[in-house]
């Protein structure tokens, strides 16, 4: 063997053992990442693990939270419903039975302070209702109130609604607080605006839910910023994490109450 071929068998040799060496860095460096991407997903079947059960104890909170508020709904419509009931039926007998006119009149303040009891807690009882916490049911409810309300008065009512999605989830404590300003807003434009028109106006845009009242009354130049009324609404939507935003000129007043759903 001459001097060229034991080169060329050592360079060979090296050639082979380079190839050795790289392929075990590589077949190392493959075990390593596949380790690595095992450990990944096993920490990921974990956190997910732990995921799926904050949701179920947050699922197991909520159906808690709903049944609670079903219990308390139906102990209030059997219980105070009741009672509101015997109450008017005793203050109707004894009106009949009254010669009085002082006592009839008070009698009459007593049947007029159980029938309002009775709203106020038909209302609450629609506010602890889950079966009512969709956009539509809030905007089905509002209406009905609105027209029931001004019915009897010189006011025209204007009812308009554009709502893509009436399916969508509003909650209890932002459902009541809406509607609590809505009451405001309609007690307000009933007993000081005086304007023959009230448009109510109901819009959702993306995840933003929004009810403008506007009305052509005398306005409230100059008493804008004031009023406890007006300041109630702003906190309520404060507490809903809403706005409550009101412009008013001698010829209308406007408000506006948006939230997010």
């Amino acid at each position: 063997m001459n001097m060229i071929d034991e080169i060329k068998i050592t360079y060979l040799m090296i050639t082979i053992v380079m190839l050795l060496f790289v392929s075990f860095i590589i077949f190392v460096v493959l075990i390593y990442n596949r380790k690595r991407l095992l450990d990944l997903k096993k920490k990921q079947l974990k956190e997910s693990e732990y995921q799926n059960q904050l949701l179920q104890k947050e699922l197991e909170k909520q159906k808690s939270i709903e049944l609670e508020r079903e219990r308390i709904s139906h102990d209030m419509h059997d219980d105070l419903g009741a009672g509101i009931s015997a109450l008017k039926l005793q203050a109707e007998f004894l009106k009949q039975k009254a010669d009085d006119e002082d006592l009839v009149s008070d009698i009459n303040e007593l049947l007029k302070t159980s029938e309002e009891m009775n709203i106020s807690m038909r209302e609450m009882l629609w506010s602890l209702n889950s079966a009512n916490d969709t956009v539509a049911d809030f905007v089905i409810y509002a209406k009905m109130y609105s027209e029931n309300f001004l019915k009897k008065s010189s006011i025209r009512l204007i009812l308009e609604h554009n709502i893509s999605h009436s399916d969508t989830a509003i909650s209890a404590e932002v459902r009541r607080n809406m509607f609590l300003c809505l009451k405001e807003v309609l007690n307000n434009a009933y007993k000081h605006s005086q304007a023959d028109k009230l448009n109510i106006s109901f819009n959702q845009k993306g995840a933003s839910f929004i009810m403008r009242v506007s009305d052509n009354g005398k306005g409230l130049v100059g008493e804008v910023n004031q009023g406890n009324g007006l300041k109630n609404m702003n906190r309520r939507m404060k507490e809903s994490g809403g706005t409550f935003e009101i412009s008013s000129t001698s010829s209308g007043t406007c408000q506006v109450f948006k939230v997010n759903i």
